[in-house]
């Protein structure tokens, strides 16, 4: 049944976005604990390189998607998790920043306590020095005090390392294709009263070059996009009522 034949009550899939991270998506799988997962599967996001190889070599499934975006990768593995039966969905990056060995920490809360969805804090956990760009500690920082102000919700992180159950996420009508993806689930989460929280988790400098954070024209993209999902969410809110 090979490395992920977890035989739980539930079914976990992971779910990894990855653009050119041959570099890197081998050590990510190798390193998330098999015990406590069903299945992997990697969404190969218009690579140039060698990603497709090297994660069917170490044991996942590899989904392609041909538009670019993080969301229109989410997308594509959530729609194929389907067919695992799928009950709880973790996503993670592929660039080895996270630690995968901390999934069992971000999946204890929908385990033992019955929440809907986990964020992975890197702001609440320890982080490597220079992991996280100057632009992203402050984009964090405005992102989460915005959605504290207009949604009265306490986060600290939009980090992309989060679980959520299956069905809940289905509740959420996810849409966003791009730099918008986390924020959206967040606040549709808040606005849909599920029950969520935040765990710490580890950061470290990912491998390679971020396709986001490490250019202006990403930085400025995905700032823009951030800002305006806030005030979107509410607008439509307020239009519904």
């Amino acid at each position: 049944m090979g490395k992920f034949a977890s035989m739980k009550d539930n079914i976990i899939t992971v779910i990894i976005p990855a653009y050119n991270e041959e570099k890197s998506i081998g050590k990510v799988i190798q390193d998330i604990p098999g015990d406590s997962i069903n299945h992997v599967i990697v969404v190969n996001n218009n690579s140039t390189d060698n990603t497709t190889e090297v994660a069917k070599n170490a044991g996942a499934i590899v989904l392609s998607e041909d538009r670019k975006g993080y969301g229109w990768a989410c997308l594509k593995g959530i729609e194929y998790s389907k067919t695992l039966q799928t009950d709880i969905i973790v996503f993670m990056d592929g660039d080895y920043s996270d630690y995968p060995e901390e999934i069992t920490k971000v999946l204890a809360p929908i385990l033992e306590k019955d929440f809907d969805m986990v964020i992975g804090s890197r702001v609440l956990g320890k982080r490597e020095k220079g992991a996280l760009t100057p632009q992203q500690v402050f984009g964090n920082w405005l992102a989460t005090r915005l959605i504290k102000l207009v949604y009265k919700a306490k986060f600290t992180d939009l980090g992309p390392f989060r679980a959520i159950k299956s069905d809940a996420l289905e509740a959420l009508n996810m849409t966003d294709k791009t730099y918008g993806w986390t924020i959206e689930m967040q606040i549709k989460a808040v606005k849909k009263k599920m029950l969520f929280c935040e765990v710490p988790v580890n950061y470290r400098k990912r491998i390679g070059v971020s396709k986001v954070s490490g250019t202006i024209k990403g930085t400025l993209l995905a700032g823009i996009k951030i800002i305006f999902a806030i005030w979107k969410y509410r607008l439509k809110q307020k239009n519904i009522n």
